[in-house]
This record gives structure tokens, sequence and C-alpha cells, in this order.
């Protein structure tokens, strides 16, 4: 017989026995051995996973997690029960109906109702959780009955009023309240149990089921008792332990009682082992550690799936993860990964470990080890553990997604800049290095400090030295990424060390708007080290008045000189929403500071920025089309008229020139920048900081000098005064008679030439606002007053051509000097010229011949006094020979003299009497949709743009706009059965007297505007590609011939190239996108094969042969056909198909035009044959002032 201490207690009654750890309808037969009878029902051995377990597997009534509470392990070895509200003796009756009672000691608590053999025992005979209990009732003398979901329990007080008490306080924890938070229990899928399945237990011939959850393991009868939650007992394990023994047999022993248990195999044998053991080290955790850890926000998750509440760690690796990922951990080996638990290795927690964790945490740790996961390789909580396996492997083991150092591959650089780096307390950077093949143990070369570690402690450097220590036999990352090695010397940023004295004013909450005097500046000692910027009383006290922490700083600010009492002086701006004001009288001092500061806080991925002499540096957020639920952080400098800008998405530096800029606007806290093909909008980290960053910016977009390039320029490098200028007379002055001749109001020129060079991007001229005469007079003034004149220093060279008899060698120096010009004045001589020649054009109108603005853009080109006639000469000669000089396509030069001279006769077919708006051409709009109640006849000025006649037309009807009500005017012709939206900075003008019969303007809604809006901003640069079927209009005695075929098209920013299929290396046909007009639609009887087409009309730039081209492109889907019209658009309208304030600028459109005035000068006579002229040009030599006297 086995040694009875191995059994479990069964208390003898005569006849029967009954086991202390069943109920009592567990009957025992006197055999012998003292075993149980098999049970009736077959029962197989299992055990599983308990995640694996649908729910309706779960047990209600186990703890929510079996985690004890985050304190240090109990000293007392009882175990810990819920408080008990009330204990006493009573009597059971056997499920069975005998009237033999059984004595039982019982206890309630919160949680359970538990009933003993005697007082002195702890494991109890059975539990029944309170949540499980239905109903409680008297049922007699003495006697009460507790009802749960399967069994009644039958109870005998002795007395009355011992059964009222015991049925009072029952009612009270199972009463309606406890009952409906009972209902609300379903099977709990956050249930923690480590292994559950059927056990023998030495003794008993029946199996038990066994449940290790958290710190306890449970017994139950069966499945449908655990289903229940009524269980045999539960056993704390945090005074257990287990034993193994023979065969399938351990024991889990404790100081009450020895469990012997048999698992069915040897496998399950050692899990079950495993499990228990795993559960006392639960029940003995300390959580101590694990708190101090999770006080970094970063380690609340596991490194690698993300895991909450991890309470593993590798110490040498300097990240935390969960416990599924600490199996794989341990198989990399403590050679790569030294495992170590939060709980319970508390030896190895020193308070410099922690401490590095806390400084680390795994944000920052991976973004190191994990700077470049790909997003279908990352682990979640769910993954397995063969993915886990992969991923920790790959990570860890051959640092495949670490973040390569620059200096990666180069051991000698690596080495130098470890020894650097760890006498900063940069850790980061350290441990970068190190995974990157820096030599935690090479040699420094210092007879005082031998190696990195030494060289640390030398330097106070206590995490340094921890870090370094856990890594001195670490293995370094394999991988087969082949990196350029990079020769530069590393200096590490918090290295950077500087001091010095500065003057400094008290920190402010506010921009400084006014000058700071040199008595309201202190006189302080600095100190730049280690990352922190200190400023104290003198370079003599120890404890500093204040400083800030680089990584605190946003920005940093280089002041004009002179701004303050002091010469040189810069801001710093905090995230506290603080500004900090030094000054010096010494600008290599200033130089010297804003240097060292700048390298402190500005990354590694913006340090291409440092190079540059900003006037502002630091980080902005900012969103961009493709994304503007969320903004990001970039980094911005800011030099003269140009933002540097390092975005978080962006590869290498970007350049945004401000003064090319086609709208810059600030609305909400939002500085919105559109530039070509591109809208970025600017958030600060601060208002304070941001509201810097907006002023700046917007003062660098405007005029920055007087020199031509330090002007706002278009994207053709044109002064923006320039060709708004030229453009608004070309419109309506061309025929405006002695037009640069006679001159304006000169209060109204010196208003308007004020507003351009304040902002000349927010300046519009418009008809009625502005006169002729003004504005003519704006564009001379300009050019007589700009600083070294439009020809700059070559003007000499210029002047002296023209003694050059021979013409042809004459034309030849100026195409010489003209080339040779800079950049803007080039583009800018070359506009100017342009338009002279069209003035001249119409000289019977406007009475400005050759020789008239010869001698009126002579002096004024110059910047002469008129007293030199060569001047005007070589005015006179750019004019005659503009289209040799400057090598112009003469059919483009009749395109554009045709559409003037179509503008002036419509003006001129108006009756001059009736009004102001005389110049204006009346037609008939529809709105909608054409019909004759829809009709609308509007005046259209020669100004007047597609958004503008759009605007017109809705306020006549009093249709409101909304944000997304997308109103467009569009082309429609009939007979091609097509249609285009017109631009909404299109002239109508033009387009309105190009269309044919079959045409008309319809102003309505452009549903796919917001799809086209949405597809262009996903889009990272604006290009299409795909198979289209195509057909080219041909022409055969009369009649239209073809097919549809599949054809490949690309296109690009400059061409739309035909492929015969996508293997072909050759386009058979290019075309220039600027000569394409495209329209919607296809027209029925070419039977084209979806209804989803695109109608092309080519019209070629040859000056010998104009030809004209029409062709059809069919697509699959309306997404498709989508997609190509806005390619389309975009690139033939910059990559701006929508103003960015719409409904803004139907409120600005509403503004009334100002009655039309002539200037009261009159027109100085220069009219007449050769001879007439040069007698003119001598009374201007005579008197040169008279001709600018009333200017």
């Amino acid at each position: 017989m086995a040694d009875k201490s191995t059994f479990l207690p069964v208390p003898r009654v005569s006849k029967t026995r009954y086991s202390s750890l069943c109920s009592d309808d567990e009957l025992l037969e006197e055999d012998s051995d003292l075993c149980y009878e098999s049970m009736p029902e077959k029962r197989d051995v299992w055990i599983e996973d308990y995640s694996s377990l649908p729910s309706s597997q779960n047990s209600v009534y186990l703890p929510v997690t079996g985690r004890v509470s985050a304190q240090t392990a109990k000293a007392d070895s009882t175990p810990q029960l819920t408080p008990v509200i009330k204990m006493g003796w009573l009597d059971k009756n056997p499920p069975q109906g005998s009237l033999i009672y059984q004595r039982r000691w019982v206890k309630l608590d919160a949680d359970y109702l538990r009933y003993f053999d005697n007082d002195k025992e702890v494991y109890s005979k059975r539990i029944i959780p309170t949540s499980s209990i239905t109903g409680v009732a008297n049922v007699g003398d003495q006697k009460f009955e507790v009802v749960t979901h399967n069994r009644t329990f039958l109870f005998r007080a002795e007395s009355d009023s011992e059964r009222n008490e015991w049925v009072s306080v029952l009612q009270d924890m199972t009463g309606p309240a406890r009952a409906r938070v009972s209902s609300e229990l379903t099977l709990n899928p956050m249930l923690t149990s480590e292994m559950r399945g059927y056990l023998e237990l030495r003794g008993l011939r029946s199996k038990l089921y066994t449940v290790v959850c958290g710190d306890k393991v449970f017994l139950y009868k069966n499945t449908e008792d655990y289903k229940l939650g009524i269980g045999i007992t539960s056993i704390d394990m945090n005074v257990g332990n287990v034993k193994d023994m023979d065969r399938r047999a351990f024991d889990l022993t404790t100081p009450y009682r020895i469990f012997s248990f048999i698992a069915e195999t040897d496998q399950l044998k050692e899990q079950w082992v495993e499990a228990m053991r795993n559960s006392i080290a639960e029940a003995l955790s300390n959580y101590e550690v694990a708190e101090q850890i999770w006080a970094e926000p970063a380690n609340h998750k596991c490194a690698d799936c993300g895991a909450t509440k991890p309470e593993w760690a590798a110490i040498n690796l300097c990240v935390v993860f969960c416990k599924r990922c600490a199996g794989q951990h341990r198989s990399l080996g403590p050679s790569i990964s030294k495992v170590r638990s939060l709980k319970m290795d508390k030896k190895v927690w020193t308070n410099d470990l922690i401490q590095l964790f806390l400084a680390l945490g795994n944000e920052r740790a991976n973004q190191f080890w994990a700077a470049n996961v790909p997003p279908s390789e990352a682990l979640s909580t769910c993954s397995s553990s063969e993915e886990r396996r992969r991923f920790i492997t790959a990570k860890y083991r051959e640092g495949k997604y670490r973040r390569y150092h620059p200096l990666f591959g180069n051991q000698k650089e690596l080495n130098n800049a470890l020894c650097i780096n760890v006498q900063s307390n940069d850790v980061c950077e350290t441990l970068a290095l190190v995974f990157c093949g820096a030599d935690v143990n090479c040699d420094t070369g210092l007879p005082d400090a031998h190696s990195p570690i030494a060289l640390a402690m030398n330097h106070g450097q206590p995490l340094q030295v921890e870090f370094l220590m856990q890594n001195r036999n670490t293995e370094i990352p394999r991988s087969e990424t082949k990196l350029a090695v990079h020769a530069e010397h590393y200096m590490a940023p918090p290295s950077i060390t500087h001091n010095g004295f500065l003057f400094k004013t008290a920190s402010m909450a506010r921009p400084i708007t006014e000058r700071k005097n040199k008595e309201e500046f202190s006189r302080r000692w600095c100190v730049l080290n280690d990352g922190n910027f200190n400023y104290y009383e003198s370079d003599k006290n120890a404890t500093p008045n204040g400083g800030l922490k680089m990584k605190e700083i946003v920005c940093l600010a280089v002041s004009p000189p002179e701004t303050h009492g002091y010469d040189h002086s810069f801001e710093i701006y905090s995230d506290a929403e603080r500004l900090y004001l030094f000054g010096t009288d010494n600008p290599e001092t200033m130089r010297e500071w804003v240097k060292s500061i700048a390298k402190s806080f500005i990354p590694q991925c913006a340090e291409e920025l440092l190079q540059k002499d900003f006037e502002r540096i630091g980080r902005l957020r900012y969103k961009d089309p493709l994304n503007l639920e969320s903004s990001r952080v970039g980094w911005f400098c800011l030099v003269a008229s140009t933002l540097h800008v390092c975005l978080e998405d962006g590869q290498g530096q970007e350049t945004i020139h401000l003064q090319k800029l086609l709208e810059l606007s600030r609305d909400n806290e939002v500085l919105v920048l559109v530039e070509r093909g591109r809208t970025l909008y600017i958030e600060g980290e601060r208002k304070l900081d941001f509201h810097g960053w907006a002023a700046a910016i917007e003062r660098a977009a405007g005029s920055s000098g007087d020199t031509l390039s330090q002007q706002q320029l278009t994207e053709a490098d044109i002064p923006v005064i320039v060709e708004r200028c030229i453009h608004y007379i070309t419109q309506y002055g061309l025929t405006s008679e002695g037009i640069y001749r006679k001159s304006g109001v000169n209060s109204k020129i010196a208003a308007l030439l004020e507003a351009f060079r304040r902002d000349a991007r927010s300046v519009w001229l418009k008809e009625g606002e502005q006169q002729v005469d003004d504005v003519s007079n704006v564009l001379k003034r300009f050019f007589r007053d700009i600083e070294e004149g439009l020809f700059g220093q070559q003007a000499h060279n210029w002047l002296s051509t023209t003694a050059v008899s021979d013409e042809s060698r004459k034309v030849s120096q100026y195409q010489l000097l003209f080339n040779n010009m800079p950049r803007v004045n080039k583009a800018t001589l070359r506009t100017l010229v342009n338009h002279l020649y069209c003035v001249q054009r119409f000289s019977e109108m406007n009475q400005m011949n050759l020789h008239n603005l010869a001698i009126v853009f002579g002096p004024t080109l110059f910047q002469t006094d008129g007293k030199d006639y060569n001047a005007g000469r070589v005015v006179e000669d750019l004019i005659q020979h503009y289209i040799t000089i400057f090598h112009v396509n003469e059919q483009q030069l009749k395109r554009q003299l045709d559409e003037i001279t179509y503008i002036i006769k419509l003006r001129d077919n108006l009756n001059p009497k009736t009004g102001p708006a005389s110049g204006d051409f009346i037609c008939t709009v529809y709105l909608e949709e054409k019909k004759e109640t829809a009709e609308q006849h509007v005046k259209i000025p020669a100004s007047m743009t597609a958004a503008e006649l759009t605007f017109e037309i809705l306020d006549r009807r009093k249709i409101a706009v909304k944000e997304k009500d997308y109103w467009c005017c569009f082309e429609v012709n009939d007979k091609e059965e097509t249609e285009r939206p017109l631009h909404y900075q299109e002239r109508v003008l033009p387009i309105l007297h190009s269309l044919g019969t079959d045409s008309h303007l319809l102003v309505k809604k452009h549903y796919s505007m917001e799809a086209m809006l949405v597809y262009l901003a996903s889009k990272v640069d604006v290009t299409k590609h795909g198979m289209l079927k195509f057909r080219e209009e041909k022409s055969l005695l009369g009649l239209t011939t073809g097919s549809f075929n599949d054809r490949y098209f690309m296109l690009n920013q400059t061409s739309l190239r035909l492929y015969k299929d996508v293997r072909s290396n050759r386009a058979e046909k290019e075309w220039p996108v600027k000569c394409l007009r495209v329209y919607q639609g296809i027209k029925k009887k070419l039977r084209p094969p979806t209804c989803w087409g695109l109608t092309v009309i080519y019209e070629s730039e040859k000056t010998e042969k104009q030809e004209k081209q029409q062709w059809y492109l069919c697509c699959d889907t309306q997404t498709e056909m989508r997609e190509w019209f806005a390619t389309f658009l975009s690139i033939q309208h910059a990559g701006v198909l929508w103003p960015t304030e719409w409904v803004k600028s139907w409120a600005a459109s509403r503004s009334a035009p100002l009655d039309t005035r002539l200037g009261n000068v009159s027109l100085i006579p220069l009219r007449g044959s050769e001879n007439e002229m040069r007698n003119s040009v001598a009374a201007f030599t005579a008197d040169p002032l008279a001709l600018f006297g009333n200017l």
C-alpha cells in the first residue's frame, strides 16, 4: 500500500467513506486501497491552451486575471482569501437524500460559499460561487436551501435564529443587484488560465478536472462543474512547490497537504509541471521593478508584438517584451538576448539598469531596431509562435529592420564615434553604434581610460557604463545588406559644448514687437553642454539661474542686425510657449552660439540645414494633400526668400522659393503655401513660434530688395508687377492713344506702386478699378527705380553696340549680350520687348510707333537723363529685330497678335456711348441645362475669367455657394457630343469667340471634381500610363474612316506618347501636352467600344505648316477616364485645378466696378516722318524733364 502521507485524509464514517476533496455524493467502497470507483461517464484525458478553446468552454466563475496586485510577495505563507463575511458550523444533507446530516464548517465571502470538514482545514470540500446562487429559502425547522443552476444544497442550523441569519446574509449577497451582475457575466475571453484538463489524483479512482489560472490551481469534479464554476477547492500557489516524481507522476506540495497528480503522458506531465511552476512564479512575483520600468509609457507595450504590460526584458538590447515573445528571445541565446524577468530577477535590476530602461524605452529603442519593418512582417498580439520566431530572429539576430548608422562598415570610424559618444548621455546613439559594429572593448588610445567603459566612467556617465557592461560579449547582428562606407569624421550632436557671456532679457510668453534697449538685458554666463543650455549669474556660480534642454527647443531665430540695443541678437522658442532673447555686440560670438545651439537640437535627418546661413530654423508640423487628417513633423530653415525643408516622408532636402509662390494665405493658425504642383499646410508646434514663422515667411515671400531678382516672381522668373501691368495694358490699353506717353494721377500711381512693392501677389488689376495710364506709368516708374536697372552692369555694352554699322553684326552682338544676362533680367527683357512689339503693331490706333516707344523707354530702361539717344536706339533695335534677337516662334507671335486683334474688334463693334462697359461682349450662358428658362445674357469683359462668369450666373439666380459645391463653366459642343470644364482662371472671351454655332457655355456643378482632386492628391508625381482604345480621325474622299485599337499611352509633364503595346521601346507618336485640348465624350456615330471616352484636339506649333488633328481615347471605366482627364488638366494648369478658398473667392468677386476715366494730360505729339521724329528727339534732348514733368 502506498505511503499514507501522500494521501488526502478521508474522514471515517460508518459503512461509507467520503473523500475530503469530493462532494458528499462521491461514495467510497470499503476496499483495502481506499480508491474510488471509476466515474460512470468516460472521460478522455486532455489538456489544451486556454486561448484555443471556444468561449463556450470557459468558466464564468474563475478570476478575470490570475495576476496578484503590484506589491511585494507576502511574508505570511497562509493562503490569502477574500475577507470572510460569515462563518460557522452547519449540518449538510447529502444529495442522495440520506437522513444522515454531516457536520461542516461553512465560510461565506464576497465570491464564494465554501464548506470544510472542520474549522482547521485549509482546503474546502466544495466551493460555490455566490454569482451562481439563484435562490436561498427556508424549508422547515432550522433548515434552508441554497439553489444553484444545477444543484440544490440543503443546510441545517442549530437554531431558527441562526438559520434566519444565514438566509438573510446569503440573500443580501445573492439578491437582484447581484443577479444582474451575474447575468452580465458572459463567457469571459479575458481569462488567463495557463492550462486545464483532467489529472488523476492519487487515492481516487476518478480524475479531477484541474485548472491552472494565474497564481491558483482549481480542482473540479468534471467539465460541467467547471463551466458552472462549482469546484472542489482552490490551491494558492504562493505556498506551493512542484516536485517531479517517477514516470508520469508529480507532487504539488503545500504546508498543509501534498497533492500527488498523475498525467496521461510524459509530455503532458512536463507541460503541467511547467504551468504550475509558472503559477508559483506568478504568485511570488515582485512588481516593484516592473512598476518602475512601466513608469516609461513606451514600456507599457511589448517592443515586438505590442502586448500590454510586458514582464520580460533583454537587458543588453534594452527592450521590454511579453511572455510569448520572451520564449523566442531565449532561443536566440544569451550572446544575443539576455532575457530577465521584471518580477523575479530582482537582484539583476540595479538602479542604473532601471534608469537605462527609462532613458531608452521601447519607443526609442525601436527607432533603431524596428526602423524599417514592413507592415506585412510586423507582429501583432495574435501572431503565432512561428511568426514570432521568424520576426525576432530577423530583428535581433540578423538586424534586418535596424536603422543603419552612417558609419556602418567603417570599423575605425565606428570605434572613434563610440569613444566620443560615451562621454555624453546619449545612450540611443551608443546603442546604434554598438549594434552597427562598434567594438565595446576597443582601445581608446588614452592611458588613463583604455576602453570606452573606462572613458564613460571618467566622464560620469553611469548609464553609458551600464549599457556597455551589458554588451561586452554581445553578438552583433549579421546582415547581408551592403552599404556604402562613409569616411567622413563623426561628431555626436549631444557632445557639443560651448560657453561664454551673453546678454539676456527675461523670458516672455508673447512675440517681441518692440525694440529692447541695452538696459533691459542682463549679463549672464551661458553654458551649453550635454544637451542642456544653462545660464548663470556669473562664471563663478555653480547653480544656474535657469536653463533649457535642447529637446525642448522648437525654433531658433536670428534677428536682423541692430534690431535691439545689442547689435546682434537671437531668439530661442521652447515647447513650453516661452521666448528667450539673447544679445551681444560681437557678430562672431553670436554666430558661434547660433551654430552650437542649432547643432544641439537639429536631428541627424535634417543636418543638411545646418550648412545654410539661416535666419530661422526649427521644427513645424505640416500637412500635405496626401494626408490632410493628420499632421507630421518637418524641419524648416529660412534663408532669405528660400525655405529649405526636410519633411518626415521625404528623401533629402526640398526647397520652396517663397517669392515664386502662386498663393500664400494664413487662416486659423495654418499657413498655406501653394507652389507649382504642390500645396503645403504648415502648423506650429505652439502658437508663439508659429506666429514668428508665419510673419517671417510672409515677409520673405514679399519683395526682399530693390533689384529685379529680389522681386516677387512668376514661374517664368518675371517680376509679378511686370507681368500684371503688361497683361492689363494688353487687354485694355493697346488702343489707348498715347499709351506710355500720357501721364496718370500721381497719387494713384504712387499708391499702386507701393501696393505692388508690399505684396505684388495680392494685387489684381481690374478694368474700372485702375486706369490704363496709371498702370502704364507704374510699369515705367518700376523700371526707372529698380536698382542696377534692367541691363545691370552691362548697360554700357548695350549702348555701345548701337555704333556697329553692320546690321547683322549688331544683331549678333545683341544676341550675345542677351544670352549673358542674369536669369531674371533675361526673362523680363524678353517679356517687355514682346509687349512693346505688340504695342507698335497697333500704332495706327495708339499712335505709339517704333520711334515713340524708343524715346519713352530708352531713358526709362537705362535710367539716363535722356541726353544720350543711344538708349532709345537700343530699344528701337530690340523691337525692330525682336524675332531674330530673341529667336521667336513666328507662328506663336502671329497667334498672339490675332487674339489681340480679335479683342480690339469686339470692343470696337460695341457702342462706345453705352457707358463704362462699352468694351463688353454680350453672350448667352445657360444654367444647368440648355433651355429658354435657363438662359442668362451676360456682358463678358476681356478680363473675365471662368470663375467670375460662374459667380455672376449664380449671383443672378441667388444660388448660395457651399464649400464643397464645385460649380464650373463648361464649353459644350452639341455636334461632337463633348464638353470641357473651363479652368477657373481661363479667360472666357477668347473661348467665346472660338465657339462654333453648335457650341455654347453652360454653368453647372462639376460632380467629378472632388474625386479628381482626391486622386491627384494621392499621386506622388503627375504622370499616368496604361492601355487605351485609340482611334484617329481620318478622312478619305470626304468620309470618316478608322477604328478603335488598343494602344499603350504614357503621359508626363511635357508630352503624351503612343506605343503599339506595353513592350514597345519606341513611341509611334508623341504630342506636346500644351498643344492638346481635351474634351469629355465621343460622338455616338463613331460607335465607341465604351461610353467612357475623351476627344482630343491637337494643334501644332510649326510655323511652316499649321497642323490640326482630332482623335479619340476610350477607357474601360468611368474612374479610369476621370483619372486620365484629371492628369491632363493638372499638367496643363501647373497642378492647380481648383482655388483653395472657393467661397472666399466668390465673396470677393461681388465688388462693384468703378467708373472709367481718362487722364487729363494731353498727348505729346510724336508722329510723322523720320525727320519729324528726329526733330522731336532733338527737342527731348534739349529739355528731357519736360517729357516726365507729370510723372
